[in-house]
């Protein structure tokens, strides 16, 4: 278990919250680089996924290692993995941004969502993705992708530190998609994040409802506009936030 649990509460606010509007709450903390890179949803959900990562780690397949047959064993880490992933978290699968297998089908991401993970993300693809987009899960990928995972890959470890799309994810670390990308917040600053980003949040809703009135971005996107800063604090009482 991670030494930093995701807090009930915690969630709730990273549900509200975008993938873009976490990206510069992680900027401000010198973390450029966790927006999974060329990953997006197969449908989107209108929803944010929210959970911690469990991972899954793909290396090169070689020949003599990876025939169906390997399939059968009950403890193959991609079918062990799909079996062992807690509830309410992501897996989190390194293809090696390698989209010219699966990296699972709609078989293993049905009994996935039925066990009740949150979510799904490979920088891979998915085989069976049009069926994979009805799903209730949100799921992740580079592209649909049709041939089997041994084509290309063997599964090798499960919950270990990997690499999804350029970005370092390490078991624990908080994943949150949404209809646009996933991003990956260190389980330390969880809460920070998701109490910073519900506050710009508020503001970006203040400043777009502004643009749309005619207002300039000039000293209100930034705020460096006192007045602004005044408007901001009438419209949060007039509107609860």
């Amino acid at each position: 278990m991670s030494e930093h649990p995701l807090k009930p509460e915690t969630k709730d606010m990273l549900a509200q919250v975008s993938v873009a509007t976490l990206a510069t709450a992680l900027f401000k903390r010198g973390l450029r680089n966790q927006v999974i890179q060329d990953v997006r949803p197969i449908k989107g959900k209108g929803r944010n996924m929210v959970g911690p990562a469990f991972t899954l780690r793909y290396i090169p397949a070689r020949e003599d290692r990876n025939q169906l047959t390997v399939f059968r064993n009950p403890e193959h880490p991609q079918r062990h993995a799909i079996e062992t992933c807690p509830e309410g978290h992501v897996l989190v699968m390194d293809s090696r941004r390698d989209a010219s297998m699966a990296s699972a089908g709609d078989i293993l991401i049905t009994r996935l969502m039925v066990r009740g993970g949150a979510g799904v993300v490979t920088d891979g693809g998915f085989r069976d993705a049009m069926n994979i987009g009805e799903l209730d899960i949100p799921a992740y990928h580079n592209r649909p992708s049709s041939p089997t995972n041994l084509t290309n890959n063997e599964a090798i470890e499960i919950n270990g530190p990997i690499g999804c799309g350029n970005v370092a994810v390490f078991p624990g670390d908080i994943m949150v998609g949404d209809d646009d990308s996933v991003i990956v917040i260190p389980a330390y600053l969880a809460d920070e994040v998701a109490q910073e980003a519900i506050e710009m949040t508020a503001y970006e809703d203040f400043a777009i409802e502004q643009v749309r009135d005619g207002v300039s971005i000039i000293g209100l996107y930034p705020a460096t506009k006192e007045e602004n800063l005044e408007r901001f604090a009438a419209w949060r009482k007039k509107n609860g936030r």
